[in-house]
């Protein structure tokens, strides 16, 4: 009998919430005269004096730059509430006083008003021990360039030559709050204070160098109560309802057998990865079907593998299917592809069954005719092939195009890299926060293929396996880096054990027992 899992609750997922910026600008209009501004300036003062810390606060020197509209609005209030505490705030402005939106404008003319002073550029000799950024927040779509640019990179500059923090209002100018992407020059902040709700780009591509530490402050609204999200990002919440304990009187048989089709010449390691980390997520039996023909016929390592013809594993009941790692692009790789496809369950395809796919309308009709569900785990030259693309318009907007893939072959698609961003079928999308650097690597994708496929055998549902071994193949990651352990350097293989180890202490942190 499949496991059942209970639904995951709304109150679970509301601190997961990421608004786009039309959402963000359609809450702000239903909030019209809250004094949002004052709101945000305030907060974004406190957490400043914060950052300068008690002791620095009494000769702190602050640089401020401010923007030509309402980012900006919310810095001059900022540097109008730090001089009332006697905190020395020099502001440079960086645009035109009377073109300025309304509450911007009112901002400027309390900080003229009370003593302060308008500077057209960055002094020479300034001395920070905090930088603000107030010039663009989530309104520019465009790269910087010109003056605009040029002060984006004296403020990283100055944050290097003085060792102090530089804290972006609302989301760091220059990067795009919706996708992440940066093109030109952009702030790299140590801390950005998001308002509202947290912007989906801070966590994906360039925003997750381009932000730092992210603190929301919801300035008193409650997003999710008057917009659903636009996504969601993954934590542990996100699938934890599905951590079931084993009972003890159990057996291999309920934990799912799958199997694994790959390793061509030169290539076997791929599949033994993905086969291996399978077996140590939990899956009970583990199909090997190499396609070299010279591949031994054990693991040596792992002996409970049962490595066969690739053929041959089509002829075992799966539970789950994977397709692809080190299977090369032959002709007989392209047969084994459309047999997997036609295969009766949940089936993943990564690396070379990817590039097959996508060049062959045959196997793309095929896929389109599958009722078990598939899953493509793509990283972005591979996804700009799908999509007939250049790998740049990937990352560009990494969302749109994982909801494009999803659509386009009906599938769940992680689109990997930075932030990986995860869509289902009908377009609903998550990012997981997890990983380093660590995974810029060989093989890591075939030990994410391999813990997806344990998770599927064992009847996860879709949405919740692929959440979790994205998820949990980042935290296995962290896990390595923080005991010492890359992130130069780290080995696919030194993740699995890793894996096995964050996922058991999940069962134990959330029923007492594995």
């Amino acid at each position: 009998m499949e496991p059942s899992f209970p639904p995951v609750s709304s109150s679970e997922k509301s601190h997961l919430a990421l608004y786009c910026r039309d959402s963000l600008r359609h809450l702000e209009s239903l909030h019209a005269g809250e004094a949002l501004m004052r709101r945000a300036g305030t907060a974004a003062a406190a957490w400043a004096e914060e950052l300068l810390g008690k002791t620095r606060r009494a000769s702190a020197s602050v640089l401020v730059l401010a923007g030509p509209g309402n980012n900006g609005g919310d810095a001059l209030t900022l540097a109008s509430l730090l001089r009332r505490r006697r905190i020395h705030v020099s502001v440079v402005f960086f645009g035109q006083i009377e073109r300025l939106p309304k509450d911007a404008a009112q901002a400027c003319q309390q900080f003229i008003a009370e003593g302060g002073q308008l500077l057209p550029d960055i002094p020479p000799e300034a001395r920070c021990d905090l930088i603000v950024d107030g010039l663009f927040g989530i309104g520019l779509t465009h790269p910087l360039e010109g003056e605009a640019a040029r002060l984006v990179m004296a403020a990283n500059r100055l944050a290097r030559e003085w060792d102090c923090p530089l804290l972006a209002l609302d989301c760091p100018s220059g990067l795009n709050a919706d996708t992440g992407f940066c093109q030109g020059a952009v702030i790299y902040a140590t801390h950005t204070l998001s308002f509202i709700a947290a912007k989906p780009g801070f966590y994906t591509a360039d925003g997750v160098d381009c932000c730092g530490r992210i603190c929301v402050d919801s300035l008193g609204i409650s997003p999710d109560a008057a917009l659903s999200p636009d996504g969601q990002r993954i934590t542990l919440d996100t699938f934890a309802h599905c951590l079931q304990p084993r009972k003890r009187n159990s057996h291999k048989g309920i934990y799912g057998s799958v199997g694994v089709i790959g390793g061509a010449h030169s290539m076997s390691g791929a599949a033994l990865l993905t086969g291996r980390a399978a077996l140590k997520l939990g899956a009970g039996c583990v199909f090997l079907g190499l396609l070299d023909p010279q591949a031994p016929g054990v693991d040596f390592v792992h002996p409970e593998l049962m490595i066969r013809k690739p053929e041959s594993v089509f002829d075992a009941i799966l539970s789950a299917l994977a397709c692809g790692p080190g299977m090369g692009r032959s002709d007989h790789a392209a047969e084994l592809l459309e047999l997997a496809i036609g295969y009766p369950a949940p089936l993943i395809l990564d690396a070379d069954a990817l590039n097959l796919l996508a060049f062959d309308d045959n196997l793309q009709n095929a896929l389109l005719g599958r009722k078990a569900a598939t899953f493509l785990t793509p990283h972005p030259a591979e996804a700009a092939r799908l999509l007939d693309l250049q790998t740049v318009d990937i990352q560009q907007g990494r969302i749109r195009m994982a909801q494009e893939l999803a659509h386009c072959y009906h599938a769940w698609v992680v689109l990997k890299g930075s932030g990986s961003v995860i869509s289902d079928p009908d377009g609903a999308w998550w990012i997981n926060t997890t990983g380093n650097p660590g995974l810029s690597g060989p093989g890591f994708g075939d030990v994410l293929s391999g813990m997806l496929l344990a998770l599927l055998g064992q009847g996860w549902p879709p949405g919740a396996a692929m959440q979790a071994a994205v998820h949990l193949h980042g935290q296995a990651a962290d896990d390595l880096v923080n005991a010492g352990t890359g992130p130069v350097g780290l080995c696919a293989g030194e993740l699995i054990d890793a894996a096995r180890s964050r996922f058991n202490h999940w069962l134990r942190e959330r029923h007492g027992t594995v």
